[in-house]
């Protein structure tokens, strides 16, 4: 405990980390450590309950999400999502499902190309942020993006379609994308401090993201006001660990359906790892992963059920995470 402890200091120090790390084995925390400012114009500190933006970590409870309405037979996993857009994003194949856009192997055109994009900070979205409140308001975004390639052809990492399925659960539960993650995940998994916030309503505990190293410029003009089913919640270490417990437990959904969830689709070598349905999976392990990375934010959770070991970074920096990601990953990895 003290040489992993002592070692997150030194790389905190090292490479002017701001968030928070934690670690959990064998059902007790075995580290939770804060570092740096949530909040650099006030200079506040941030603490092990500071909540941080996890950009696409959210995918995951999106995934959760959809597969609680399959569940209940509200939505099956060869759903057309034809059948619920109707008129809405005619580009879309007809043929794609539900589970092309969960497995990211949909095709659809994708509104955020981060293959063509040269830093976080550089996108540019094609309307105000100030006007992506609610999930129907993507289609101003989402539309116009044509088919890359058949649907179940391959694996290509795509934002549209999950703010798609978002779509999708909305308009077959009548009920606001965020309602539904908050009363199918949420609630279920005890995760109290975890919900969709506006970025331009930064409320007590909430950590701004930085998107330099230094200074005092926010990601507030870079991404949507309010996320939707590919990013945007914010959470905490706690809930982040609640939730691969609840996973665990079948409280979210039947474990059978996890364990479908975290069965590989795809084999994506680029990024070392596979993909499930909404879920990263180490290759040479039983552990499952949650990243996500924009401006101003940086996350990555790994779970090794098998070990009994969970390790999770959040930080208010574009690139902050991943040295310490990494430094974990090579720590506690069998």
């Amino acid at each position: 405990m003290a040489d992993l402890e002592g070692s997150i200091d030194r790389l905190a120090a090292e490479t002017g980390f701001s968030g928070v790390v934690r670690v959990d084995r064998g059902g007790r925390v075995e580290l939770a450590q804060a570092y740096g400012l949530a909040h650099r114009g006030w200079a506040l500190p941030t603490t092990v309950d500071t909540r941080f933006a996890v950009a696409s970590g959210t995918k995951g409870l999106t995934a959760l999400t959809v597969a609680s309405l399959v569940e209940e037979g509200r939505l099956a996993l060869g759903t057309r999502a034809r059948e619920v857009l109707g008129e809405d994003l005619p580009l879309i194949d007809d043929r794609v499902t539900v589970e092309h856009l969960l497995a990211h192997r949909s095709g659809i055109g994708d509104y955020v190309d981060e293959d063509a994009m040269p830093s976080a900070t550089a996108y540019v979205l094609p309307v105000p942020v100030h006007r992506l409140v609610t999930t129907e308001d993507y289609l101003a975004v989402l539309d116009g993006y044509r088919q890359a390639f058949p649907p179940g052809e391959r694996f290509a990492y795509n934002n549209s379609g999950f703010v798609v399925l978002a779509l999708i659960a909305e308009r077959v539960e009548g009920a606001p994308f965020a309602d539904l993650v908050r009363s199918r995940v949420c609630d279920p998994a005890g995760m109290a401090d975890t919900e969709f916030l506006r970025s331009d309503e930064p409320t007590g505990r909430t950590a701004l993201g930085y998107l330099d190293g230094e200074g005092l410029r926010t990601n507030v003009l870079h991404l949507p006001v309010r996320g939707s089913g590919d990013g945007g919640v914010y959470t905490t270490a706690a809930d982040v660990h609640s939730l691969w417990s609840a996973l665990d437990a079948g409280r979210i959904v039947p474990v059978e359906r996890v364990a479908d969830m975290v069965r590989p689709r795809s084999d994506v070598p680029a990024e070392s790892m596979s993909y499930g349905l909404g879920f990263w999976l180490h290759r040479s392990s039983e552990a499952v992963v949650l990243e996500g990375a924009d401006a101003g934010v940086s996350f990555r959770t790994v779970h090794d059920r098998a070990a009994g070991v969970t390790h999770t970074v959040l930080s208010n920096t574009t690139d902050g995470a991943w040295p310490m990601a990494r430094h974990l990953q090579e720590l506690l990895t069998p």
